[in-house]
């Protein structure tokens, strides 16, 4: 059900591409798009906290997400606002509590190995002990199906590249999709929908087209959903993760191919497939 509540917020969403005239090998003039990035810090009650570099066509969503899946705000109605402002490249995040105490919140952070900001507090590490993330099963062909229509979008990837995009899908069908310069950024906009709109993740499953680190493991475990996808490859932390909260993890999935890293046994092979033959090793990121 979504929340009864909802934060005074703009809507403030920008282009998240620009023309530019580039000159190719045989010396033609052509106009190609390209990603625009920018800056946005985000404050709360007046407090700097981060800047974050994002298309931006969804600032709110992402300073929502930002906030909560860094343990800073727990409570959607805590926040009174979420004002973004172009002229200053800024978001103003103001609850009603007014705390002066963030500069203690912040405290000790751990730098992952996220494109751009990609920073994840002590606390969330502590909080993530107690977390157990319940599996559900999911059939090989209702993979396949998701997989073939996650192809219709990445529309900014596919006009001007240099971006990545995250999906929230429930079984073969993508709710969300978002994409950014960096995937941290298309995650914590995702997050932000899902703690606006009280959306839950258990039943859900999250796509990505960057790598399965420590931080995108995090991040999918905050939100409580229990597959984790992504068409690229993994990080040795982000397995043992995935190992200790549950999460069902798969990688190099694209058209009919995917690897399993964890959870192997909530994959319902129900496919006929051609002989297996040897394979050549995979591309590295």
């Amino acid at each position: 059900m979504p929340s009864s509540y909802r934060p005074e917020m703009t809507n403030a969403g920008l282009d998240p591409t620009l023309s530019v005239d580039v000159m190719d090998e045989y010396q033609n003039i052509r106009e190609l798009q390209i990603a625009e990035e920018r800056p946005l810090t985000i404050y709360i009650d007046s407090y700097e906290i981060v800047t974050l570099m994002t298309l931006g066509t969804q600032p709110e969503l992402l300073a929502l997400g930002y906030i909560k899946n860094q343990g800073l705000v727990s409570n959607i109605n805590e926040i009174k606002s979420v004002q973004v402002d172009w002229d200053v490249n800024a978001v103003a995040i103001t609850t009603y509590s007014n705390r002066d105490d963030w500069k203690e919140r912040l405290g000790p952070r751990i730098v992952t190995t996220g494109c751009g900001q990609g920073t994840v507090f002590g606390d969330v590490m502590s909080q993530l002990e107690q977390t157990q993330i319940k599996p559900f099963r999911l059939k090989q062909s209702r993979l396949y199906q998701l997989l073939k229509n996650l192809n219709i979008f990445n529309d900014v990837y596919k006009n001007a590249g240099a971006v990545h995009g995250c999906a929230l899908c429930e079984d073969t069908t993508p709710l969300i999709f978002i994409e950014d310069v960096g995937r941290h950024n298309a995650v914590d906009a995702i997050a932000g929908k899902m703690w606006l709109e009280n959306i839950d993740g258990n039943n859900k499953i999250f796509y990505t087209t960057g790598r399965l680190t420590s931080e995108m493991v995090i991040k999918v475990a905050q939100m409580n959903i229990p597959i984790l996808l992504s068409r690229s490859g993994i990080t040795q932390m982000g397995l043992n993760l995935a190992k200790d909260l549950n999460i069902t993890l798969l990688s190099r999935a694209k058209n009919k191919h995917f690897l399993i890293y964890n959870g192997k046994e909530n994959i319902d092979f129900n496919c006929n497939l051609p002989e297996k033959r040897e394979v050549a090793n995979l591309k590295k990121d």
